[in-house]
């Protein structure tokens, strides 16, 4: 049953010492790049009690069944306190097609990115569930804290271990219009967020500070994706718009830039708009967003998100 506008379900906070499940929605990941994320979530305290451990199956990281099973397996047990994705690619949305709303019980930290935003999305508009838009395992931690294509280790223990509201993110991009802000952030991967559209699960946007970002996008790629958004109403009662790096993105000379594009489209909409923010896919360190929370977005300079409650419990 879609909850509509229930109360945000939080998780659990995770601090040195929680158990944490590895696993893998979408595709596999290099062995090497898994090993050393593994141990960097080590060094940071944490115990990795659980590797979903199946055999991949050209580009997913194995059969749909036991992709679902490592997710549900490691939210129903008692002994891990959160979850992180392996990696993206894609095949997440096989996970959708299990019910898996019926298999949930208490909230529990999921992070991810990318591909991971087709979950992340169902959790929010079936089960409110709070989630954090944030490194993984084989992209992001493995490179390690402040490293290129690191992640951001402050935003990163804030996100999922800080029980209080009232703390700020800078958010490292610019201003494609200025002003302040406050809604519910939500969204992700672009693409991905398109995708909901015409789903059970599709994305409600209203009152929301929308976070959209992608990557090897072509501005004219984008520019299809944007147009398709607003005009399936999906810009209509968005607060303000946080939007990525776009890396890997290249322009055909004399055509249009994906900042170009992106202001052509959105500015029209009068509200706050900060781009260039490493959220997501960026060569920066990522920084780690939780998603389902109320936040102020001050689109002045390199911009900020300042979270008026907390994503997790005590």
């Amino acid at each position: 049953m879609n909850v509509g506008n229930g109360t945000p379900r939080k998780p659990k906070a995770l601090t040195k010492g929680s158990r944490l499940a590895v696993f893998a929605p979408a595709s596999p990941a290099d062995s090497v790049e898994m090993i050393a994320g593994l141990a960097e979530l080590k060094r940071k305290g944490f115990q990795v009690v659980a590797n979903q451990n199946s055999k991949s199956e050209g580009y997913f990281a194995g059969a749909a069944l036991e992709r679902m099973t490592g997710f549900v397996s490691g939210i129903q047990s008692a002994e891990i306190d959160g979850l992180v994705a392996l990696r993206g690619g894609y095949g997440s949305n096989y996970l959708l097609e299990f019910d898996l709303e019926k298999n949930l019980g208490r909230a529990k930290s999921v992070i991810g990115f990318s591909d991971l935003t087709t979950l992340q999305i169902y959790l929010w508009q079936k089960c409110r569930w709070v989630t954090f838009y944030g490194p993984m395992v084989a992209a992001g931690i493995n490179a390690g804290a402040g490293a290129v294509r690191g992640y951001d280790e402050n935003s990163f223990l804030q996100a999922i271990g800080k029980a209080e509201a009232g703390w700020k993110l800078r958010l490292k991009g610019e201003a494609v219009l200025t002003g302040q802000a406050m809604g519910q952030v939500l969204g992700g991967a672009m693409t991905l967020v398109e995708a909901t559209i015409g789903t059970p699960w599709e994305l409600d946007t209203k009152d929301s500070i929308l976070i959209l970002e992608d990557r090897g996008m072509k501005p004219y790629q984008v520019d299809r994706v944007l147009m398709h958004l607003k005009q399936a109403g999906k810009f209509e009662g968005v607060r303000g718009i946080v939007l990525g790096e776009f890396p890997d993105s290249p322009a055909a000379a004399g055509a249009p830039t994906v900042k170009e594009v992106c202001a052509r489209i959105l500015r029209p909409l009068g509200i706050p708009i900060v781009y260039g923010a490493p959220v997501g896919h960026t060569t920066q360190p990522m920084l780690t967003i939780p998603l389902g929370i109320k936040a102020r977005l001050d689109a002045e300079g390199e911009g900020t998100l300042e979270f008026l409650e907390p994503a997790v419990t005590t």
